[in-house]
């Protein structure tokens, strides 16, 4: 793996410019992290999650992707209309982290539990949340009314692109290592930004962030698992009766388009749109805002 900057960056990006702790600026994909709550859960894991918005209904919940938390998530319900709910799965941010190995039924239990203590009738998953809550849904096809799959990296295999990326980015956050870790996260920044102040702030808001919180050992045999057991195991998702819009990009090697379209083939009522390049929260932002948006606030 290459790297196409240094650590530490310069403050703010800049050599000239003082420090400063605000975090990304114009087209940031992250917001800083807001005060949060921790709940207890029927299967013994505390989980920490955020709550805005008000009712009445929907409540929303927004599952996060692997290594990534409540402040990644924060952008994608910015015009959701009702209660949205933000989680940190087990072993992300100030979530407990009980004994692993883990695997998607854990998570999906996870997600099921928020759901279930909000009173959520509606979700969204990213990435590693995405694969939960299809876990979810072949368990539980009538949990939800309407759920939204962003960026799907599995189905029935396990994605060795993320897990590579993956253990690299645990090894650096088990060694307190800021330059590994940045070495690892700049992968999710288009190239073109990477080296400018917005690049920059994400990246150490990013960095901070694990190094505050840790990740927690166990999410490693994350990278080893599938969110569905076997390709039988996708007929389950016929059962589904929520409205579903799938979202996948072309040419991300993590989230590759054909798991996205596979799934979207599986669900009853689902809805596909693939972009036509990877790095959508920072090439496509305001269109996936909108595009979310405008799905759940149907109803």
């Amino acid at each position: 793996m290459t790297s196409d900057f240094r650590w530490p960056p310069p403050p703010d990006g800049r050599p000239d410019q003082p420090s400063n702790n605000r975090g990304p600026r114009g087209g940031r994909p992250t917001l800083p992290l807001p005060p949060t709550t921790l709940v207890g859960t029927p299967h013994g894991v505390e989980l920490e999650i955020f709550a805005t918005g008000t009712p009445p209904q929907p409540v929303t919940v927004f599952a996060h992707g692997l290594s990534q938390g409540i402040g990644e998530t924060r952008p994608l319900g910015s015009g959701v209309r009702g209660r949205k709910v933000f989680m940190h799965f087990r072993g992300h941010g100030r979530s407990s982290a009980p004994p692993g190995p883990w695997t998607y039924l854990d998570l999906s239990r996870d997600l099921r539990a928020v759901a279930d203590l909000t009173g959520a009738t509606r979700a969204l998953g990213v990435s590693l949340g995405a694969g939960a809550l299809v876990r979810l849904l072949a368990d539980n096809p009538t949990r939800f009314e309407r759920l939204v799959i962003f960026l799907p990296a599995a189905l029935v295999a396990p994605s060795p692109d993320a897990g590579e990326r993956f253990e690299a980015l645990l090894a650096a956050a088990e060694d307190q290592d800021p330059g590994g870790l940045a070495e690892v996260i700049s992968l999710e920044v288009p190239g073109q930004i990477r080296a400018t102040p917005t690049g920059w702030a994400y990246l150490r808001q990013r960095v901070e962030q694990i190094v505050h919180f840790g990740l927690a050992p166990e999410l490693a045999s994350l990278a080893e698992e599938a969110p569905l057991p076997s390709s039988s195991a996708v007929g389950a998702l016929s059962a589904v009766t929520a409205e579903a819009l799938v979202i996948g990009c072309h040419g991300d090697e993590v989230h590759p388009a054909e798991v996205a379209s596979e799934i979207a083939a599986a669900l009853p009522k689902a809805t596909l749109h693939l972009y036509d390049k990877p790095h959508v929260m920072w090439n496509e932002r305001a269109d996936v805002r909108s595009r979310i948006a405008d799905f759940l606030n149907v109803g």
